[in-house]
């Protein structure tokens, strides 16, 4: 279904009139820089924590013409942070349409998002599309490559991550300098026809 509709508007995805952007959250935790490494077998080594708990959700879309990530720190993952950021990427696509491609959280799909949706979009015009993923197949969106990267990242660079602040920091520099190796989108089905 979404390679079908990313066919049949191939042309204006091309021309950047409609803008397709693989969305999803990602919940950086304290722990995600604990991880295994290469030491001597003897010896145990530990990485201290200030708080184990501590976490920062972020909402990330990836353009998948562009391969622009687009980066938004949030409390927490719900309605009105689903909201936010989808008018961050309004603002930042001007004038462009935007095609949403993510799963199916409750949030996405909640009251609060469709009363949304129906503000910005009109009978004549649709300004925000979403299409969905299979339930479950974290696999078939490419933005899960670049968390995937981006929390590897951490666990190697354990060693400078002495506050969560400065885990975040380095999280969001990660994205901000592209240091990511970009997903091969012709690997994953549903948007191998956009490039």
């Amino acid at each position: 279904m979404i390679s079908d509709w990313l066919e049949h508007n191939h042309q204006e995805i091309q021309k950047g009139k409609i803008r397709v952007f693989s969305l999803d959250e990602c919940h950086v935790c304290a722990g995600d820089i604990c991880g295994y490494g290469w030491g001597d077998r003897k010896e145990r080594r530990e990485v201290d924590l200030d708080n184990y708990r501590d976490s920062q959700t972020y909402y990330g879309a990836l353009d998948c013409v562009s391969g622009e990530v687009i980066l938004s720190a949030y409390k927490t993952a719900n309605s009105s942070s689903t909201i936010d950021f989808i008018k961050h990427l309004q603002r930042r696509s001007e004038g462009a349409q935007i095609v949403l491609v993510w799963d199916g959280a409750s949030y996405h799909r909640s009251q609060e998002f469709r009363n949304f949706l129906a503000e910005v979009n009109t009978d004549k015009q649709w300004n925000v599309h979403c299409l969905r993923f299979a339930p479950y197949a974290p696999s078939e969106n490419p933005i899960e490559n670049i968390w995937g990267q981006a929390k590897k990242l951490l666990q190697q660079m354990h060693q400078r991550c002495q506050s969560f602040k400065l885990t975040k920091k380095l999280f969001e520099l990660f994205i901000e300098y592209r240091l990511f190796t970009m997903p091969n989108l012709g690997t994953y089905e549903a948007f191998s026809i956009i490039i």
